[in-house]
């Protein structure tokens, strides 16, 4: 199989007090410069449109955001393994907070380490770009003789020569597009560069934005060798067009195009990124500082999810401050690995930067909780100054990822709230079923506010969704549980049940509501996403309403409780109602069935039910449960 690609990102001495500021490798699939510039307006990307920091990097490389691999058709031009860095931190802060930098050599059958992740990459990478590699790479590293990419996925010869076809064909890179950049745009100085194009300054010269400064990411069509590379052009800007208005996401004004260039005009963030202020600030924020920054993280990013849109390369490099002002709102930027995402659906093309990927991404079937996982990383590093999961070498960080536990015993985690750290742990959960959305987050305890409203969420519409298709067992299970929660617990569900705006005569909603919910948030990303395709699955509600006790049984998502410090506490008196109510005798067929169990796991489930009464025990509800949980959406191949 390939080889896959690491890069250094970023450095600071480490006598400089920067805990964060030290080298980061990440998987580059364009092998290109793509770091973000402090006056940029969200150039560069996963493939195009470089963005470079003024501070140099240990290797005299720039920084930036890439991804992690790719699928055979979700992957771009490779580069050459960069050698990491030890990471310097301030004195106090632990080198390395995971808690098992290696795996151990019982769990292998050879004694040699296990390959990287996403070594099978190479020939994915390869392929996107037509075996382009970057010219950094090629200083690095000797080309080697060239060779036919190895089939996957059942490809033989045929498929190899396919993939070499199609860069000689022949390709269309007309975007439709204005065509009159030059006209409308006066092009200033680059302020970054990377392997598929740079960003400029520039100023407009008419309508009303004329004589303001904008940032312009400029892509070389010259780069774009396979249709695959042209499309993900296309989606940046259909991205940025789509969701463009948020108070905290980098406006996008203009797409325009020559015979040589894609240039897209956005607004001209001059503050600088998030992680400069992190390492101005000696490597960490103090709690209340931290709370500011996560509070815009989320609010953007629950946009974005409610959307259908999946960001998947959120880091500090990829927030940048509007200005220069301490109080400065921040921006998020760089939409050239996001995709649009259904509710249901699961993605399997690993990208991202290899600090922040989440697991599930290098097990290839993840959705929006991806996202969380790295807002996790981030509100880490904003708290204590250091990397949760760290190693020297790109399949080190991965096993990491995998497989070790955040550290958070060492300095400065003692001084820092329970809070905070339950809302970490919370998102750095690696079962992404456990995790908080944006939403929840937001009514978490470290940041609840009650003069901030808690904006709509997708979880809430597919469990519903689930809820209307459960049989009347699992209905009366989720609704003891619901009573066992707390008022405290459910201030996010009577928040959701608040925004469905219910009828004021008999507080029930219906499908109308869901209906009116989705369209008062909804861009032009809801149609790319076809997240109004839900509403479909909610059409029982249409000849019936729901009131908010059913809704609060509705919503109920018992992995998420099963993350919760006192969930045996809420199980056990769940339990006591479920018994109460009810709780009829069962045969194992049929407890089997509810939870779509196959005949060999009867001699399981036989313990599960009371052989006195035949009815449910305590072990059997909450195995019950755990399996009342939404399955997942069918993973999405990208060609």
């Amino acid at each position: 199989m390939g080889q896959c690609y690491a890069r250094n990102v970023h450095g600071v001495d480490a006598d400089a007090g920067g805990g964060v500021g030290a080298t980061t490798i990440t998987v580059s699939a364009a092998g290109a410069a793509e770091g973000a510039a402090g006056v940029g307006g969200g150039g560069g990307g996963g493939r195009g449109g470089g963005r470079r920091s003024g501070r140099p990097s240990p290797a005299g490389t720039p920084r930036g955001g890439s991804r992690a691999g790719a699928t055979p058709a979700r992957s771009s031009a490779a580069g050459s393994p960069w050698a990491g860095s030890p990471l310097g931190l301030p004195e106090g802060i632990a080198p390395s907070p995971a808690t098992s930098a290696s795996t151990p050599r019982r769990f292998f059958r050879r004694p040699f380490p296990p390959p990287s992740p996403a070594k099978h990459i190479k020939a994915s990478l390869a392929r996107r770009l037509g075996g382009q590699r970057s010219p950094a790479s090629a200083s690095q590293a000797p080309r080697p003789p060239a060779e036919v990419p190895i089939p996957e996925h059942g490809a033989g010869a045929g498929g190899a020569a396919a993939a070499a076809g199609e860069v000689e064909r022949e390709l269309d890179k007309s975007f439709g597009y204005d065509r009159h950049f030059a006209a409308k745009y006066e092009l200033g100085k680059e302020v970054g560069r990377g392997h598929f194009g740079h960003t400029c300054l520039a100023r407009a010269r008419k309508g009303d934005m004329r004589g303001q400064v904008l940032a312009v990411k400029v892509i070389s069509k010259a780069k774009m060798t396979t249709a695959i590379s042209i499309e993900d052009v296309r989606r940046e800007v259909k991205i940025l067009k789509a969701l463009s208005g948020h108070s905290n996401l980098v406006k996008f004004y203009d797409a325009c195009e020559d015979a040589h260039n894609v240039y897209i005009i956005m607004e001209l963030c001059e503050g600088g990124e998030l992680l400069d202020r992190i390492l101005s600030r000696g490597g960490r924020y103090n709690e209340g500082d931290a709370k500011v920054i996560v509070e815009q993280i989320l609010n953007v990013v629950t946009f974005c999810h409610l959307q259908g849109v999946v960001h998947r390369d959120l880091k500090p490099e990829n927030f940048l401050f509007s200005t220069k002002d301490e109080n400065s709102p921040m921006k998020l930027i760089d939409f050239g690995l996001s995709d649009f995402i259904r509710p249901d659906e699961r993605l399997n093309d690993i990208v991202g930067s290899a600090y922040y990927v989440a697991p599930e991404v290098l097990h290839r079937s993840y959705s929006t909780e991806a996202d969380m996982w790295s807002i996790g990383v981030i509100t880490y590093i904003l708290l204590c100054g250091s990397r949760p999961f760290w190693a020297r070498t790109e399949s080190g960080i991965f096993r990491s990822v995998l497989r070790a536990d955040p550290n958070f015993d060492d300095t400065p985690w003692q001084s820092v709230s329970p809070e905070a750290k339950d809302f970490v742990k919370r998102l750095l959960n690696k079962d992404y079923r456990k995790r908080m959305t944006a939403a929840q987050a937001l009514s978490h305890p470290w940041l609840r506010d009650e003069h901030r409203q808690i904006p709509l969420d997708m979880l809430v519409f597919k469990l519903i969704k689930a809820y209307l298709r459960s049989t009347p067992l699992k209905r009366a299970a989720l609704k003891a549980l619901s009573r066992a929660i707390t008022e405290d617990e459910l201030i996010y569900i009577r928040a959701q049940y608040n925004l469905l705006e219910p009828n004021s005569r008999d507080g029930r909603i219906c499908i109308d509501n869901f209906r009116m919910a989705l369209l008062q948030n909804s861009t032009d990303a809801m149609k790319e996403s076809r997240t109004l395709e839900i509403l479909n699955a909610l059409e029982p509600l249409a000849y019936r309403r729901m009131d908010f006790e059913e809704f609060r049984a509705a919503t109920i998502s018992p992995y998420q409780l099963e993350a919760v410090a006192r969930w045996e506490e809420i199980a056990s008196t769940a339990f006591e109602y479920f018994e109460q109510e009810g709780n009829r005798a069962i045969t194992i067929e049929e407890l089997a069935q509810e939870m779509n169990l196959s005949s060999a796991a009867y001699s399981i489930v036989r313990d599960w039910i009371r052989p006195t009464d035949g009815k449910l025990s305590f072990l059997g509800y909450t195995k019950f449960l755990h399996g009342l949980t939404m399955r997942s959406g069918n993973a999405r191949r990208h060609h």
